[in-house]
């Protein structure tokens, strides 16, 4: 019997795992189990994603908590530490891009265990971002790679990955969003905000630089305030913007116009119905890019790179500037003009965990 542990350490992770450990489930000599970090931990949250992924609650949970990203990467890596030499894994699977996942990473390696990257090889170009370097070191330390997306096979070969260890395999996002959905288009969720298909606009906002700036998110609010003239605008806000929103004196956008509604974050299924229904997406997440295009959704990223390319070269992905008029420009053009239909990605089929369950026993454990 050979231990797997696969990490989760925020919420688009449990997205990412859900599906590996389904697919190690039909392994016998296989016991997989779940570390969950804590490094992103809301208790309602975390027992809806689980839930709304049929996933087991955590094996091993660390509560490491917040704090600066040395903080956060220091405690994980003590704490993970720990939790391998009491659990004795013969292979570690991190996914993603968050802080946990280059925490794992290096203390893994160093302890002589063989260790995955799932969803490998993608790259922003944008040093800036804290995920792009947690990308970069992941990468270059761990022993093997499952790639999502063709340019994160690029990278990786042109990086000097070895050819033998790094795999094509599709996309866990999309096979918890495939799960899902018979879930999802029995969500009543549509009727409890008072939304019809295709009449609102869903909006995810989360990155600093989009949220914590009073001026930046004073201005995106009363871009909203005009879209909402047009479609209605569904928010679901984190709890830390909604108070930015408060203490920056911004409510009074809100409460002059009634079309923008301001929801408390959602349980994946809720949010899947959403999404699928809403007329297009404005965010600035990562992963929403790619669920987007898998339902073949419009989606407007407020950023000038993406680490998806994939997603704006066939999928229904648009980048947009982050500056007031880039994002008007963005919005005009999408109420008005054609918009993107998109295809579905290789090997986006809803069977990547299944890939990845088979080769890490077949090949990389050799049983």
């Amino acid at each position: 019997m050979k231990k797997i542990i696969s990490v989760v350490g925020a919420r688009p992770n449990f997205m990412k795992v859900a599906p590996i450990h389904r697919a190690f489930n039909k392994y016998p000599n296989v016991e997989h189990l779940i570390l969950h970090t804590g490094q992103h931990y809301d208790a309602a949250m975390s027992d809806a994603f689980f839930q709304d992924l049929d996933m087991p609650q955590p094996a091993y949970f660390m509560g490491v908590g917040s704090g600066s990203h040395a903080e956060q990467t220091a405690k994980v890596m003590v704490e993970f530490e720990k939790a391998m030499l009491e659990l004795k894994p013969d292979f570690v699977i991190v996914v993603g891009d968050v802080n946990s996942t280059i925490a794992c990473t290096l203390t893994s390696v160093k302890m002589g265990i063989p260790t995955a990257h799932v969803e490998a090889g993608l790259r922003s170009g944008d040093r800036g971002m804290p995920e792009e370097i947690n990308r970069i070191a992941t990468d270059s330390i761990c022993d093997y790679w499952f790639v999502t997306e063709q340019s994160g096979l690029d990278n990786l070969l042109q990086n000097g990955s070895p050819k033998e260890k790094v795999f094509f395999v599709g996309n866990t996002m999309i096979d918890s969003l495939h799960y899902a959905l018979p879930k999802a288009d029995k969500s009543d969720i549509l009727n409890e905000i008072g939304l019809k298909p295709k009449e609102y606009v869903l909006v995810t906002m989360h990155r600093p630089s989009n949220v914590d700036e009073p001026k930046q998110l004073g201005e995106l609010l009363e871009i909203l305030a005009e879209l909402s003239k047009d479609r209605i605008v569904v928010f679901p806000v984190h709890p830390r913007t909604r108070k930015n929103i408060a203490s920056h004196g911004l409510n009074r956008i809100i409460e002059q116009n009634p079309n923008i509604k301001l929801i408390d974050p959602q349980g994946y299924i809720s949010f899947l119905a959403m999404m699928k229904n809403s007329d297009f997406v404005l965010t600035d997440s990562g992963g929403i890019q790619e669920e987007t295009t898998a339902l073949g959704v419009p989606c407007m990223t407020i950023r000038t790179t993406t680490e998806r390319p994939i997603t704006c070269e066939i999928g229904t992905n648009t980048l947009i500037e982050p500056t007031s008029d880039g994002i008007r420009k963005g919005i005009h053009s999408i109420l008005n003009s054609r918009r993107k239909t998109g295809q579905i990605p290789p090997l986006w089929d809803g069977h990547a965990s299944d890939r990845i369950a088979e080769i890490i026993v077949t090949q990389c454990l050799g049983l």
